[in-house]
């Protein structure tokens, strides 16, 4: 054990206290500002822990931020004999058949009688323009060729005097009761006559093609649907100037509506150049508008168009819809899944499950997909495997599994969300 030994202060080399006092004694200006300096400093820590307390009461009683997803469902793959789409492309929906009615003549529209939404059959009166002229001409043409038939009934009365005297003339001549030259003079007006006759008839026939031709003006001043279809647009009122021909100015209008023929719609979709080769006449095909996602609508090609766009390196393909519907519009934007015929059937189908391309992302150098549990997402580390158009086929999560179909770089393992609503 130490041994303690008690020493004096000045063994121990201690400043006298009395010194130390008066050098650590402070001004008593100094100590106002100080104590001033170290209140305030107290207050400020005290509110910044306050603040910080009720941010995190805040932020734990709201519950963190939530991240809004949008979710597909992993599915099987068909087995042998199904369809696999091996091509996708954008595309619009468009007509076959569409036209801008206008009128064959210039005139002023007096009755329009469309609107847009109207379905319209061929032969329907679509417009009325002022046919004053043209029903002036019409009666003008019967007028005259009234008068070439009346005067085609004159010479051919004529012509049959004329035969009656020719006949007393060669009875005449063969008892030697009149000359030779009145035999020839009733000969003569005989061919006279059936000339007469046969050209007033031309007369005539000129006559009737000439009210065919006024008639012709004057049902042109009605305007008629060319095809069944449906009123897209109305391009002139009443009062209006119609006319086939472009005019300067703004105030000739150069068709009264726009009708679409609903049977004949169609898609044409842009396909690149380097995947032209997957696509061939007759492939079958599956369209899906892009204002109705779940729906599909079973379609086939009907051609490649052959000419390639520069510009964009594609080519058109045509695509029909294979059924008929209301909701599908002109002009609707489209996106196509071309397929093929899978192996033969009794193949069995490959193992996996059927996930977007872009549900798959990377997270710490693992392949994941962002599986939902609750309103929570969870990684799955899975195994990626063949493509199929937009599709991948994947393993480590089972058919029927809800994941995120294009996880943001911020989702994170756990990550609390929310499904984004869709049509």
């Amino acid at each position: 054990m130490a041994n303690w030994e008690l020493k004096s202060p000045a063994d121990l080399g201690v400043v006298d206290q009395s010194e130390l006092i008066k050098k650590l004694r402070i001004d008593s200006g100094q100590r106002d500002a100080s104590g001033e300096s170290h209140r305030w400093m107290w207050v400020l820590a005290i509110v910044t822990g306050l603040l910080i307390a009720t941010g995190a009461t805040a932020y734990y009683a709201v519950g963190s931020p939530r991240l809004e997803v949008s979710v597909v469902t992993a599915t099987v793959p068909s087995a042998g004999g199904a369809d696999t789409a091996v091509l996708q492309a954008t595309g619009y929906v468009t007509a076959r058949r569409e036209a801008t009615v206008s009128a064959q003549i210039t005139g002023t529209l007096t009755d329009v009688m469309i609107e847009e939404g109207d379905h319209v059959k061929a032969g329907q009166v679509l417009a009325h323009l002022d046919s004053t002229a043209q029903k002036a001409a019409l009666e003008q043409a019967e007028a005259q060729s009234r008068a070439a038939q009346a005067t085609l009934i004159q010479y051919q009365t004529q012509l049959e005097q004329s035969r009656r005297d020719l006949i007393r003339q060669q009875g005449l001549i063969e008892r030697k009761l009149t000359s030779q030259q009145a035999l020839e003079d009733a000969q003569t007006l005989v061919d006279t006559g059936v000339a007469q006759v046969e050209a007033q008839r031309k007369q005539v026939d000129l006559g009737e093609a000439g009210v065919r031709a006024a008639k012709v003006q004057f049902d042109y001043a009605t305007i008629r649907a060319p095809f069944t279809g449906v009123v897209i647009a109305k391009a002139a009122q009443v009062g209006e100037i119609v006319s086939p021909f472009s005019a300067g100015g703004g105030f000739t209008r150069t068709g009264v509506g726009t009708i679409v023929d609903m049977d004949s719609l169609e898609v044409e979709v842009d396909v690149n150049e380097a995947y032209l080769n997957r696509v061939t006449p007759l492939q079958p095909a599956q369209a899906v508008l892009d204002a109705y996602p779940n729906w599909t609508i079973p379609a086939h090609v009907i051609a490649i168009i052959p000419t390639a766009d520069r510009g964009k390196a594609t080519v058109k393909v045509r695509v029909a819809l294979e059924v008929k519907d209301p909701r599908v519009l002109p002009d609707m934007g489209v996106r196509v899944s071309f397929f093929e015929k899978a192996h033969a059937a009794g193949t069995p189908a490959p193992s996996g499950v059927l996930v977007p391309a872009a549900a798959i992302v990377q997270r710490g150098g693992r392949t994941v997909v962002f599986e939902i549990d609750g309103d929570r997402a969870r990684a799955k580390a899975v195994t990626s495997g063949a493509v199929f158009g937009d599709l991948q086929l994947v393993s480590g999560i089972s058919a029927g599994a809800q994941v995120v179909k294009q996880p943001q770089p911020e989702l994170a393992d756990g990550a609390k969300i929310s499904l984004s609503k869709q049509l």
